[in-house]
C-alpha cells in the first residue's frame, strides 16, 4: 500500500471526511483490521486568506508546494489537495514535484462519463465555478458544463465560506440551492457536480431525484485507487 499525503485545513470539516472515508474504503477492500497509511498536514485557511492579500496567488502557489514537499520528505508517495477550490493550483504544483497529485476534477469527469451524463450543472466556490479546472476535464469526455447565474454563484460562494466551512447546515440553505439545482435542470443539466467538498455536507442525493456527483466521495475513491495500485 503507497502512503498518501493529505493538504487538508480548506476546510477542517471536509478533510475530516477524507480522512474517514479513505479509511472506510480501504478497510472494505482489504477488510481486517487494514487502514491507510496517509499523512494529513492540515494548513491553517486564514495564513492562506493573508498570502493572497500580501502576496497573491503566487503566495499560496509557494505555501502549497513547500507542504508538498514536507510531505513528500516525510514519505508520501502521492499526494492529493482535500478542496476542490485549492485546484486552482494543481497544474503548477504538479510541476513542482516528483509524485502524481491525484486529481479531483479528472477522477469527477471519468465519474461522470460512466453515469452516460453529457451535459452537467457544476456547484462549488466562485473560483471553481467561474474557472477551467472542471470544464476543461469535462470536455475532455465530451461533457458540456453550466454553471449558476452571477446571482447564485455569489450566493452559493457566501454561505460556502460564511456557514459550510463553520459546520452551520440551516434547512433554508438547502431549500436555496435546491431551488438553484433545479434551474440548472430546467436548463438542461442531467447530473450535478458538488465541486465543493463542503457541499456534500449540507445536499445528499436523498433531496434531489437528479444524479448527484459527490466530489469528495469520488476523489476519495481515487485516492484509494492510485494507494492499492
Amino acid at each position: 500500500m503507497k502512503t498518501i499525503g493529505l493538504i487538508g485545513g480548506t476546510g477542517w470539516a471536509s478533510s475530516a471526511e477524507y480522512y474517514r472515508l479513505i479509511n472506510e474504503k480501504i478497510n472494505e477492500r482489504l477488510g481486517g483490521r487494514e487502514y491507510a497509511h496517509c499523512i494529513l498536514y492540515s494548513l491553517n485557511y486564514g495564513d492562506i486568506q493573508r498570502l493572497k492579500i500580501n502576496y497573491g496567488e503566487e503566495g499560496v502557489l509557494a505555501m502549497l508546494i513547500k507542504t508538498a514537499w514536507n510531505l513528500i520528505n516525510s514519505g508520501a508517495e502521492g499526494l492529493a489537495l482535500c478542496a476542490n477550490t485549492m485546484h486552482l493550483y494543481a497544474e503548477k504544483l504538479q510541476q513542482q514535484i516528483d509524485v502524481p497529485l491525484i486529481h479531483i476534477g479528472t477522477a469527477t469527469a471519468l465519474t461522470v462519463k460512466k453515469g452516460r451524463v453529457l451535459k452537467v450543472g457544476l456547484l462549488g466556490t466562485k473560483i471553481t465555478m467561474e474557472g477551467s479546472f472542471y470544464k476543461d476535464n469535462l470536455k475532455k469526455h465530451g461533457i458540456e458544463t453550466i454553471v449558476p447565474s452571477l446571482n447564485d454563484r455569489n450566493y452559493i460562494n457566501s454561505i460556502i465560506f460564511d456557514e459550510l466551512f463553520h459546520l452551520k447546515f440551516k434547512k433554508e440553505t438547502r431549500k436555496r440551492i435546491l431551488e438553484i439545482i433545479d434551474v440548472l435542470i430546467n436548463n438542461g443539466a442531467e447530473g450535478i457536480i458538488l465541486g465543493c467538498t463542503e457541499i456534500p455536507l449540507l445536499i445528499q442525493q436523498k433531496h434531489t431525484d437528479i444524479p448527484l456527483f459527490d466530489t469528495l466521495d469520488i476523489h476519495s475513491t481515487a485516492i484509494v485507487d492510485f494507494a492499492l495500485t
